[in-house]
């Protein structure tokens, strides 16, 4: 399939910006744009299918209900779970990971005992067991990176004991764009009878995920960031996992029978989704996920590593470049980090904008990182399938454009 073919689904990047520069669009990590068959399923669900799902007799209400559950499947195939009882809908990613810090934290875990995170983690998944923490007296051990951003996995292996009751890391790093070796950190954390949860809202964009081959416990993503909506997000969990931890939040839906005395709490995956879920989304997720199969990710795996080489090649090229992260490819995804000079990367994301290009500036809710590199901030340029060398080559030349500016 030609990216040309490609980018006329998203005709949000035929835009011009300051009437006069095209839309060259890097910033994929933080959202994705969206192709035209998401918006207009959605569209024609509000025009045609919209009512509340779940529980109605009515005729629109069975129909929207049988898309919301379609979807589920369609998420199920995609991660390769077990069951749809192992697919909770929620707000995205974050979301996702606060539920089972709450939820897990809640029942097996008390004062002292310990979850092991990265020196990557991205904000949600620090501030969600800091706030355990603050409240049950838990530790958060962290493994270190190497001076390459790659895990220090010798050390991870040691921060293992009698208290470590959880693994909660990212599958790729949303600075680095470090691909760590999730096999390996279950594999060893199973060895201790230690549950993992991945967040995968950076690695389910850019290659095929099996989460039964993976045997993760819990895995976590975003629809925005695949081309799907926003406010919606998908929690994977073991079957045998989310019947033993609590429920989330309480309201409708999510109850068998409620009284003034008891609550019996529903079936899975229905006991984590209180409330009137965002039916509308879910059917954007699941065209977004079938947009992606259509595709294939053999042809999205190697058309962004010619990318990401590319751009790392071409940006080596401009005096005072600093890129952040693994050097070598076959670690590294679709994400550069960098800066250039002592030119500020709000300056220089700023004046990239002037020029038509979007990226990323700042601690890309990842300040902990940023200690570690020494560092307030970076500019970050993500790549998505539609992405093109043009793309890159025009990043290139506004970055020399503004280097010589300084």
């Amino acid at each position: 399939m030609q990216t040309m073919q490609v980018k006329n689904d998203f005709p949000i990047l035929d835009k011009v910006l300051y009437g006069k520069y095209p839309l060259v669009y890097l910033d994929n990590a933080a959202t994705t744009q969206k192709p035209r068959q998401v918006v207009e399923a959605m569209t024609e669900e509000y025009y045609n299918v919209n009512a509340n799902v779940h529980r109605g007799v009515h005729f629109l209400s069975q129909q929207a209900t049988e898309l919301h559950e379609a979807s589920r499947e369609t998420v199920r195939r995609f991660l390769n779970a077990r069951s749809t009882a192992e697919i909770v809908f929620t707000r995205g990613t974050t979301e996702s990971i606060n539920l089972v810090a709450s939820c897990f934290g809640w029942a097996f875990m008390k004062e002292g005992d310990e979850v092991i995170l990265s020196e990557m983690e991205h904000h949600s998944n620090i501030v969600s067991w800091q706030l355990l923490q603050a409240r049950q007296g838990i530790r958060l051990r962290v493994i270190p990176i190497t001076d390459d951003g790659l895990l220090n996995m010798d050390e991870y292996e040691k921060l293992f004991n009698e208290r470590t009751r959880i693994v909660s890391v990212t599958h790729v790093s949303n600075v680095l764009g470090t691909i760590n070796p999730v096999r390996d950190i279950i594999r060893i954390a199973h060895e201790h009878g230690v549950p993992v949860l991945i967040d995968g809202a950076q690695s389910t964009p850019h290659m095929p995920i099996d989460v039964q081959e993976l045997d993760c416990d819990f895995f976590a993503f975003s629809g925005h960031k695949i081309y799907g909506p926003t406010g919606i997000g998908v929690l994977y969990g073991k079957e045998d996992w989310l019947d033993r931890i609590p429920p989330y939040m309480g309201g409708g839906e999510m109850i068998k029978n409620v009284s003034f005395e008891h609550t019996t709490f529903g079936e899975l995956p229905f006991k984590f989704e209180a409330g009137t879920p965002d039916y509308i989304a879910s059917t954007g997720l699941a065209r977004a996920l079938d947009y992606i199969r259509s595709i294939g990710f053999e042809y999205i795996e190697a058309h962004e590593r010619d990318l990401t080489t590319y751009a790392m090649q071409r940006m080596m090229e401009i005096e005072g470049m600093h890129i952040f992260g693994p050097k070598d490819i076959t670690h590294h995804d679709a994400v550069i980090s960098f800066l250039v000079g002592t030119i500020h990367h709000l300056d220089m994301g700023t004046l990239l904008d002037r020029l038509g290009i979007a990226i990323r500036t700042g601690h890309h809710c990842a300040e902990p990182l940023m200690h570690r590199l020494g560092i307030e901030g970076t500019c970050r340029a993500s790549f998505a399938l539609y992405n093109t060398r043009e793309d890159i080559d025009a990043l290139v030349d506004a970055i020399h454009r503004i280097s010589q500016m300084f």
